[in-house]
């Protein structure tokens, strides 16, 4: 296997390299040197490539991600509050605009759910009443029973 060779290294180990890579260039570092510190963590992390007939079993060291999180965090409290508050206030928008773009696919899919499974309820039920229907009237029955 000539030196470089990154077949011996799995999907995910790759990924995590080119995740590195990208904060490294992000950061103002050249392409060939973001890379080699890149595979660098990598081979530090993981011990090497973990596909078969490259020694498996090694324990991950994770010390070069909690270093650069500690670093990161550091950082973060070293600015003003209304800078920090600005970033939080920015996230916040965000996770609501990604949450009401992901609800809408969701009713969709359970629209489609929900009429597959009444389908198999009024086959496989045969004269028997659904659990749902049971709860239902088990809680309105403890409802009645709390009022008194």
């Amino acid at each position: 296997m000539p030196r470089g060779d990154k077949s011996a290294y799995t999907s995910k180990q790759k990924r995590k390299a080119e995740h590195i890579e990208e904060g490294y260039e992000r950061r103002g570092v050249s392409g060939g040197e973001a890379a080699r510190r890149a595979w660098a963590t990598v081979n530090k992390e993981e011990g090497g490539g973990k596909k078969s007939g490259s020694g498996r079993g090694k324990k991950s060291n994770k010390s070069s991600s909690r270093k650069g999180g500690r670093k990161g965090g550091r950082a973060s409290a070293s600015r003003s509050k209304s800078s920090r508050s600005a970033a939080a206030r920015k996230a916040a928008a965000t996770r609501r605009r990604s949450k009401s773009s992901s609800s809408r696919k969701s009713t969709s899919s359970r629209s489609r759910k929900s009429t597959s499974s009444r389908s198999r309820k009024s086959t496989g039920s045969r004269g028997r009443k659904s659990t749902s229907t049971r709860s239902r009237k088990s809680t309105s029955r403890s409802r009645k029973r709390a009022t008194r």
